[in-house]
C-alpha cells in the first residue's frame, strides 16, 4: 500500500520555517543587543593615544567599556544608544594617570594648616596661629612651606612656636616631606635632644641648643607620636582629595607610600561605590608591610592594584637631604645622605625580585640614583620587563643613564620639579651637575617611554601645569623666556603618552586604560581647550569641562 508523501512533506517544511523563524529571532535579538550601547560621545575631537596616535570623532561605551572608536555618523547610525554627549568640537583625551602622587596625604593636608607659597616665616606662624583659634585642642600639623621661597632662604628655627604654643605640640612639613620644624613640645615628646644622631636623618643644633628642624628620618621621631586619624577623618581625606582631582581630569593617582591598613579603607569605600577613582598602591618599605603583602599577595581589582613597594634611596635638594656623589655647591664638605644602608636596599631588591614585586625607589642625588641603579641592574642582570621604577631620577651623572637602557629600569619624572627649582637649584649642584638634572628627554630616549606625574601635594595637583612644564619648561609666569634647558623639553605627544598609556604601561595597565580603544575602560576627559593646539603659554589655563570613568561622569563643571 502506497503512503502518500504530501503530508510529510506539508509537516517537514512547517517545522523548517518555525526553525528558521525561531533562529532569526535570536539572530535579530542578538544582534540588537550587540548594537546596544549605554553611552555615545560624538562631534569631538578624539585623542584615542593608540599606536597611530589616531584622532576620531565618536565612540561608543557599553558596560564601563570602550565598544568602538569611529566616525560620528557611523556609530549614531549603528548603536541604539540611552544617553549621548554632544561634544560640540571639543578636544576628548584618555582619563589622565599621575604616575606619582600622595593622593591620601594630601586629602589629610586638607584638614591641616596650609603653608603653600607663603612669602616668610612670620607669614607662615600668622597663618598657624590662625589655625589655632579655630582648632583649639590637640596637636597643630601643617605643611607646605618652603624656605626657598623667603628672602632669607634659610631654615626658620622653633622660637616664635615655643613662645606661642609653650605646651601644645606643633609639627610643620616643608613642602617636599623631606623636612619638618616641631616646636619644643613636640620635641619633648619625641624625646629628641640636642646633637641627638638619627641614621639617614639629621636633627639640627646650633650652639647645643635644637632649632626644631628635623631631616627625613628625624621627622619620623615626632611624626609617630601623633595620634593615629579616626576612620572619618581618613575616609573624608580620600575623598575630598578624589573630588579635587576628578576636577582636573585625573582618573587614576599612584599613590607612593601607604601602609597596608589602609588599603583596607580604599576597598572599603571603592566596594561601597564611594571612592570612584582607580588607585594604584606602592606599599611603603617597612617589615609589617611586606609581611602583609606576601602573605596575601597583590591586589588587583579594576579600580585597586596593589603590587609594588615604595623605598627612600635619600632625601630631596631642598632640604639638601638628597645624596650626592660631590658635596653642594652652596654647603662644602655636605653630601646630603643615603636614608637606609646600601645592604638593605640590596637585600629588599633580592627578596621583591624573587616574591615577584615590583621596587619603586625615590632616589633625587646623583649618588642615590647611581647606587640604586647598579642594585637594580645586579638583580635585573639585562633586559625585562619587570618594570622596577626610579622614582624622581631628578639627578644623574652622566656615565649613570645607560643604566636605564641596559636593564630596562623606568625613570618615573615630575615635570613640575624642573620649573619649580630651576630658581635655586643651581645654587645646590653648579652649572655642571644641573646640565644632567631634569633631563626628561635623555632619560625618555634609554626605553622610548617615559610616565609623568606631579609630586602632589609637593606640587598642585593640575595635569596641565604638568603638560606645560614638560612642553614648554617655564614657570608660570613663562620664565625663562627660552625655557629651562630646553633640549631636554618634551614634544606635546610625548607629554600626553606620558600622562596616559606611558603611566598606564608603568602600573602594567597599559591593556586596560590609558588609550581610548575597544576593550578599554571608558575613562576620559572633555576639555574646554585643545592641548595639542592651544598655545604653550595658554596650557595652564586649560580646564576640565567634564570626567568620566567606567563611562559615568564623575565631574561636570559648574
Amino acid at each position: 500500500m502506497a503512503i502518500s508523501a504530501k503530508p510529510f512533506t506539508k509537516f517537514i517544511g512547517i517545522k523548517t520555517v518555525c526553525c528558521l523563524m525561531l533562529l532569526l529571532s535570536v539572530f535579530s535579538c542578538q544582534q540588537k543587543k550587540e548594537n546596544n550601547a549605554d553611552l555615545l560621545v560624538k562631534n569631538a575631537r578624539v585623542y584615542t593615544i593608540d599606536n597611530r596616535f589616531a584622532i576620531a570623532e565618536a565612540f561608543a561605551v557599553r558596560d564601563g567599556k570602550i565598544l568602538e572608536v569611529g566616525k560620528t555618523a557611523d556609530l549614531e547610525k549603528k548603536y541604539t544608544v540611552k544617553e549621548v554627549v554632544d561634544a560640540h568640537g571639543k578636544a576628548v583625551f584618555p582619563g589622565f594617570i599621575d604616575a606619582h602622587t600622595h593622593f591620601y596625604e594630601y586629602g589629610m593636608g586638607l584638614q591641616t594648616v596650609n603653608l603653600k607659597d607663603l612669602p616668610s616665616w612670620n607669614v607662615a606662624v600668622d597663618s598657624v596661629k590662625s589655625y589655632a583659634k579655630n582648632n583649639t585642642e590637640g596637636w597643630i600639623i601643617g605643611n607646605g612651606w618652603d624656605q626657598n621661597r623667603w628672602k632669607t632662604k634659610q631654615f626658620p628655627n622653633k622660637l616664635k612656636l615655643d613662645s606661642l604654643f609653650p605646651e601644645r605640640p606643633v609639627v610643620l612639613t616643608r613642602v617636599d616631606g623631606h623636612a619638618a620644624i616641631a616646636n619644643q613640645a613636640a620635641l619633648n615628646i619625641a624625646g629628641i635632644k640636642p646633637n641627638q644622631k638619627v641614621a639617614g636623618g639629621a636633627i639640627e643644633t646650633v650652639k647645643g641648643k635644637l632649632t626644631g628642624i628635623l631631616l627625613d628620618n628625624a621627622v619620623n621621631l615626632v611624626t609617630h607620636k601623633i595620634p593615629e586619624p579616626t576612620e572619618e577623618q581618613t575616609q573624608n581625606a580620600l575623598l575630598q582629595a578624589q573630588r579635587n582631582c576628578f576636577a582636573v581630569g585625573l582618573t587614576t593617582v599612584d599613590d607612593c607610600g601607604l601602609d597596608y591598613p589602609l588599603v583596607n579603607t580604599i576597598r572599603q569605600l571603592q566596594n561601597r561605590g564611594d571612592l570612584k577613582m582607580r588607585m594604584f598602591v606602592m606599599l611603603s618599605d617597612n617589615q609589617k608591610n611586606l609581611d602583609l603583602l606576601f602573605r596575601n599577595g597583590a591586589v588587583k581589582t579594576p579600580r585597586l592594584n596593589v603590587s609594588s613597594v615604595k623605598v627612600y634611596a635619600d632625601g630631596a635638594l631642598g632640604s639638601r637631604g638628597a645624596c650626592l656623589l660631590k658635596p653642594y655647591s652652596d654647603q662644602p664638605k655636605w653630601n646630603g645622605f643615603l636614608r637606609s644602608p646600601q645592604k638593605h636596599f640590596q637585600e629588599i631588591a633580592a627578596l621583591l625580585a624573587k616574591k615577584g614585586f615590583q621596587m619603586c625607589t625615590h632616589a633625587i642625588g646623583d649618588s642615590a640614583n647611581r647606587v640604586m641603579l647598579k642594585i637594580y641592574a645586579s638583580v635585573l642582570k639585562g633586559k625585562n620587563d619587570r618594570r622596577w621604577r626610579i622614582e624622581h631620577s631628578q639627578i644623574i651623572d652622566p656615565a649613570d643613564f645607560k643604566y636605564f637602557g641596559e636593564n630596562n629600569i623606568v625613570p618615573s619624572v615630575q615635570p613640575t620639579h624642573a620649573t619649580s627649582d630651576m630658581n635655586w637649584a643651581v645654587q645646590r649642584l653648579g652649572k655642571i651637575r644641573l646640565k644632567t638634572a631634569y633631563a626628561y628627554q635623555q632619560l625618555l630616549q634609554q626605553n622610548g617611554w617615559l610616565p609623568l606625574g606631579t609630586d602632589f601635594p609637593v606640587e598642585n595637583i593640575s595635569p596641565f601645569y604638568t603638560f606645560y612644564a614638560a612642553v614648554e619648561r617655564k614657570d608660570l609666569k613663562g620664565l625663562p623666556e627660552g625655557g629651562f634647558q630646553k633640549e631636554n623639553a618634551l614634544t606635546r605627544e610625548q607629554a600626553i603618552k606620558g600622562m596616559t598609556i606611558w603611566a598606564a604601561k608603568a602600573n602594567f595597565q597599559e591593556n586596560e586604560k590609558g588609550s581610548l580603544e575597544p576593550g578599554k575602560f571608558a575613562d576620559f576627559v572633555i576639555l574646554d581647550q585643545d592641548l595639542m593646539r592651544v598655545k604653550g603659554s595658554e596650557l595652564p589655563k586649560v580646564k576640565v569641562l567634564q570626567t568620566y570613568i567606567n563611562g559615568e561622569n564623575v565631574y561636570k563643571k559648574p
